[in-house]
């Protein structure tokens, strides 16, 4: 079967993306510096699928590093690539960290990729290049314009594709698939893997769930005054096993479709846009688990309300993604309760 890389593959979505491709039969090697990651991850996955991924501990920045695993594994037919900084608030803090790793990575990846014939790339991107849709792009479809970015790390999806397009523009034998997703949420229904963050949770639902532990004495709701019936920001959560199942979906197509645009953008989400104050109701009717919260200031950086029109990827990939809320949340509840051994 054909061999994938998974750049940040003992991430979050890495991880879950590659049981999927392993449970369809794809072999898999996974680079990870494990900056924001755990090794353990690999024991997860291998608990769930059988039998653990060939794991490279190295920065996909260096270049001498990342040209080894090539030619380690001179099989490798198409990448996916994960490794990224991605926390919008960081980024704000932190612009050049951001920049330097986003950036340089993918620079490195395509010269690598280029070097041994690799030909096709998957590419985490997200709905962040969108910034702030007028009110007539809600939902968002692909047509929607790119707008200025609202953060660095958005600017850093932005650049990345472009970078990307350009690279396929000037070497007809690239094939490249643009994944833009909303948020993934949730876990594994093993809960064997699951969101892991380093320190202090970036993204809501792990706070939620922290909270719910008792890590967090309370979650921070940034903003109850936005344009939106309850005045707290409006995302499309989606399920990150329904979101790893589109990256198999994609990868699929790319090795077998003839027919298929060199560069292909896809939307990934539900369709439907939840509050945080929504999404923290649903965790409490989900798990039976109350969670204090108090309103704080609006995030610099934030999006008022983003959520997606997947049409595109339902029809050409034949994919959706529609696991009820309530069972993506409750696999985060049991993800933090089995990492935590709460009974």
């Amino acid at each position: 079967m054909s061999r994938i890389l998974v750049t940040g593959g003992t991430g979050y979505i890495g991880s879950h993306t590659t049981v999927e491709l392993m449970q369809q039969g794809y072999d898999v090697t996974i680079v990870d510096n494990l900056s924001n990651s755990s090794i353990d991850v690999l024991d997860g996955i291998a608990a769930i699928v059988g039998k653990k991924p060939e794991f490279a501990n190295i920065d996909c920045g260096n270049f001498v590093d990342l040209d080894s695993v090539f030619t380690t594994y001179p099989d490798i037919v198409g990448v996916i690539h994960f490794a990224a900084s991605k926390a919008v608030g960081e980024s704000v803090e932190k612009p050049l960290l951001y920049y330097r790793n986003n950036l340089g990575s993918l620079v490195t990846l395509l010269e690598v990729m280029q070097q041994h014939h690799v030909q096709n790339i998957v590419f985490s991107s997200s709905c962040t290049v969108y910034g702030q849709p007028d009110k007539e792009h809600l939902p968002v479809d692909e047509t929607a314009p790119i707008q200025q970015a609202l953060s660095p790390y958005g600017n850093t999806k932005q650049i990345n594709e472009e970078i990307i397009r350009d690279a396929a523009h000037a070497d007809k034998s690239l094939h490249a698939t643009i994944l833009r997703y909303f948020n993934p949420i949730g876990a594994h229904p093993s809960a064997l893997i699951g969101e892991l963050p380093n320190g202090v949770p970036q993204n809501l639902l792990p706070f939620i769930t922290q909270t719910a532990a008792g890590l967090r004495p309370e979650l921070k709701v940034f903003g109850d005054d936005y344009n939106t019936p309850d005045g707290s920001c409006i995302r499309d959560y989606i399920y990150v096993v329904d979101l790893a199942k589109a990256h198999v979906k994609a990868v699929a197509r790319m090795l077998e479709s003839k027919d298929r645009e060199q560069v292909e953008v896809f939307n990934l989400g539900t369709g439907r846009g939840l509050s945080v104050l929504e999404l923290i109701r649903d965790f409490e009717k989900a798990t039976g688990v109350k969670i204090p919260y108090t309103i704080v200031g609006r995030r610099e950086g934030d999006i008022e309300q983003v959520w997606a029109a997947p049409k595109k990827a339902n029809e050409i990939l034949g994919w959706s993604a529609d696991t009820p809320i309530t069972e993506v949340l409750a696999s985060a509840w049991k993800w933090e309760k089995h990492i935590r051994n709460i009974k």
